[in-house]
């Protein structure tokens, strides 16, 4: 906000960041368009290119999330000890080889390794880039950063996502070799970063004395953050909303849109250029409507949004096939990317305010092992209902995870004060516990 009190405008917004933060900001879409090229498509690749079973398929997508999982927490403690740069280099590091390897993967081993590299990434990036976003951007501007960054995210998936769906050919391994070889190269624009105008960016107190009196004080261990019922809470909601959302992204929403729904793939490469659409649109206008609200009312409507995207990508399947259809995907989407407008900036938000300087990589890391667990958990259960024919009740599984979100988002209000649920000092709140 302003000195008024006001919403920044994007002028404004751009002018308070740090110059580290707007170099972060400025790349974002493109760092991310080899993602989007990769991330409709790789579980048809594995399915529907290399052979391998649905349930197997699904299984082996699983493998990022389990790897993450398992390297986030040490991911965590690195960062708070060296700093996220050497920590995001070796990650990134692990994602050039592992996208390499998949292009050229045709069995379950090869490709299960190359997916483990994958994981590794993704279990340090995930608080690796949060620690150093929180570093570089403070006050209220860093909510908004969160979903401007987000929506730039997004408008590299979704570009590459559009490029992918006239580009790629099941009939035409090649044309998948490509494009996890794109998604490899990308991966040197934030190495580029980090080794240069980011080189000097600071994210883990050098001395015990750096953290100040206050900092030792709060909560450094994983065990001592897991004891605050805030963390708690807002942990499970961060778990359950990946599995109905993310964790479907790559598997349960493109194999039911292909299996059950009957669509093309260009229709599913659309579909996540619909979602970046609305993402890219609106994200600004839903920052300026929750800006000074409470996140965790944000967190309900978004359940919401989620509830009816689900039921919508369920009605498709009883037109399969169909024009119909079709356009029930692209709605599924951009209802689902609706939602996410509001998840987005909350989320990382009410983790950042709850973390010391001290232990910002831990924090952000239990919300990164948080988004693996929903992720594991996602795919898996993807592949074996849609592979068993259970399309009902894998939607109904969907709608009930966003019911949870909205109860767990409730019971987290009264578990987090105020400023950390996002208030401003002219809105009443009730009392915290």
């Amino acid at each position: 906000m302003d000195e008024n009190g006001s919403v920044l405008g994007i002028r404004s917004f751009w002018a308070a960041l740090p110059v580290e933060g707007r170099w972060l900001l400025s790349t974002v879409a493109i760092q991310t368009l080899g993602r989007g090229l990769t991330l409709p498509f790789t579980i048809i690749y594995l399915h529907e290119v290399r052979g391998f079973d649905l349930a197997l398929s699904g299984t082996l997508m699983a493998l990022i999330a389990v790897t993450g999982l398992v390297v986030t927490g040490p991911g965590g403690a690195l960062i708070d000890r060296f700093g996220a740069k050497p920590v995001l280099l070796a990650g990134l590091t692990a994602m050039i080889a592992g996208c390499t390897l998949l292009a050229f993967a045709t069995d379950p081993v090869t490709a299960g390794v190359a997916l483990v590299l994958i994981g590794v990434n993704f279990g340090v990036s995930w608080p690796g880039f949060n620690a150093l976003i929180a570093s570089v951007v403070e006050g209220e501007v860093r909510q908004q950063y969160f979903g401007i960054n987000f929506a730039l995210v997004n408008l590299g998936i979704g570009v590459g996502g559009i490029v992918g769906g006239f580009f790629v050919d099941v009939h035409e391994p090649a044309t998948f070799v490509a494009i996890f070889l794109v998604d490899a190269a990308t991966s040197l624009i934030p190495m580029a970063l980090l080794l240069g105008p980011l080189r000097h960016v600071r994210t883990h107190a050098e001395h015990e004395d750096d953290a100040g009196e206050a900092s030792d004080k709060a909560p450094s261990t994983y065990l001592e953050i897991l004891r605050q019922p805030a963390v708690l809470w807002i942990t499970l909601l961060t778990f359950v909303a990946m599995f109905i959302g993310y964790g479907q992204m790559e598997a349960g929403f493109p194999a039911f849109a292909r299996q059950v729904s009957g669509v093309s793939t260009q229709t599913i490469g659309f579909a996540f250029a619909v979602n970046t659409a609305v993402i890219v649109l609106v994200q600004f206008l839903v920052l300026k409507v929750i800006t000074g609200k409470r996140r965790t009312r944000v967190m309900q409507v978004m359940a919401l949004t989620w509830a009816v995207s689900w039921l919508v990508l369920g009605a498709t399947g009883l037109v399969p096939d169909t024009v119909v259809a079709a356009i029930g995907v692209l709605a599924f989407m951009g209802v689902f990317a609706f939602g996410e407008t509001m998840l987005q900036p909350t989320v990382p938000a009410v983790y950042n305010d709850l973390a010391s300087d001290r232990a910002r990589g831990r924090y952000n890391a239990i919300n990164a092992a948080a988004f693996q667990g929903g992720a594991i958990t996602g795919p898996v259960a993807a592949g074996l209902l849609l592979g068993h024919g259970l399309d009902a009740w894998f939607i109904a599984a969907m709608v009930a995870g966003c019911v949870a979100i909205a109860v767990l988002a409730l019971a987290l209000e009264r578990r987090i004060s105020p400023k950390v649920n996002g208030v401003t000092a002219s809105e009443p709140e009730p009392a915290t516990e």
